[in-house]
Parts: C-alpha cells; sequence; structure tokens
C-alpha cells in the first residue's frame, strides 16, 4: 500500500512525525508531500532537521496568499502528484489550506484520505480552519478522532443543527 502524508505547517510537520516514524520502522511504502504552507527555516525546515525526518519528496513551496489563490495552488500541485503517483491512502492532518487541499485532490480521484484529529471543532464557521476541518471530515475514509468528545461529534448526524449537538455532545 503507497501511503502519501500531506504536510505543509508546522503543527502538520510535527503531529505527523509518529506517523512517519512508525512507517520508517515498518518498512512502509511511503513519501511526504509538502505544500509549503509554512516555508520560513524557523517555521518549516528546523523541525525536519530536528525530528530528523526524511526530505519530501514534492515541496510546492506556496507560500503566503488569500485563502483560495493559497488552497489552488496547493490543490493543483496535489492533483497532479496524486494522478502520477497513484497512491491508495493519503493521511491529512488538522485544519490547514493544506489538508483541505491533500483531501479535496485525493477524494476527486478516488483516492481513500485519513484525516487525523478529526472530529474536534469550535463550531464557529467563520473560521476558515473550522471550514477546512469540517469539510475534511466529511471527504475522508479513516476518520481519527484524538478524543472522546471528538468521536462522539462525528458519530451524530449532519442534519442535525449545531445547538442540538452541543447539547447533545455536553450531556
Amino acid at each position: 500500500m503507497k501511503i502519501v502524508i500531506v504536510l505543509g505547517t508546522r503543527p502538520e510537520i510535527i503531529k505527523m512525525t509518529p506517523i512517519i516514524k512508525v512507517l520508517e520502522r515498518e518498512g512502509g511504502d511511503y513519501f511526504i508531500l509538502h505544500t509549503g504552507q509554512h516555508y520560513s527555516y524557523n517555521m518549516d525546515r528546523v523541525f525536519f532537521e530536528q525530528l530528523k525526518l526524511p526530505e519530501a519528496k514534492y515541496n510546492f513551496n506556496v507560500g503566503s496568499g488569500t485563502h483560495a489563490e493559497q488552497t489552488g495552488r496547493m490543490l493543483m500541485g496535489v492533483e497532479r502528484v496524486f494522478m502520477g503517483e497513484r497512491p491508495d491512502l493519503v493521511l491529512v492532518q488538522g485544519d490547514t489550506n493544506t489538508t483541505l487541499a491533500g483531501a479535496l485532490a485525493a477524494v476527486k480521484l478516488n483516492i481513500p484520505v485519513g484525516h487525523v484529529e478529526a472530529g474536534l471543532r469550535s463550531f464557529d464557521m467563520i473560521m476558515p480552519e473550522e471550514v477546512n476541518r469540517v469539510l475534511t471530515d466529511h471527504m475522508s475514509s479513516l476518520l481519527f478522532a484524538p478524543t472522546e468528545k471528538a468521536r462522539r461529534i462525528l458519530r451524530y448526524q449532519p442534519k442535525t443543527d449545531v445547538k442540538t449537538r452541543l447539547r447533545n455532545i455536553y450531556k
């Protein structure tokens, strides 16, 4: 099984490290795709060095821009890589534009997506990160919820309004 780990920000690098280390130890067929959402030495390169991570096979260096510009550039690059590499599984983490672009490209190419940190919610749809997280959860085949509360959130029907979901979660 060929696995792609899509990352592009400091938190993603840090949080995906344990998965990368397991795949390395087990001899898994995987590679890292880095969007370059974070691109300065202190927000990116230093973590690869200190955590002794392998180099990303692909790095798009997308840098800054509006949400649409950044996500669009990522989506085009990620799709191109997925079409060429034909992975069996795409792993994304969190709630960034990188997460959304990786998941969207994969699902449109019928590649299963695993979302690490699925189910976390602020319930504030004004926040771009909340939109990214909710959409990624809905597109993902595998949901890795970090807490019992996140697992409960994922179990509720999407038709349930936010007030009802919150009432049920905090019972």
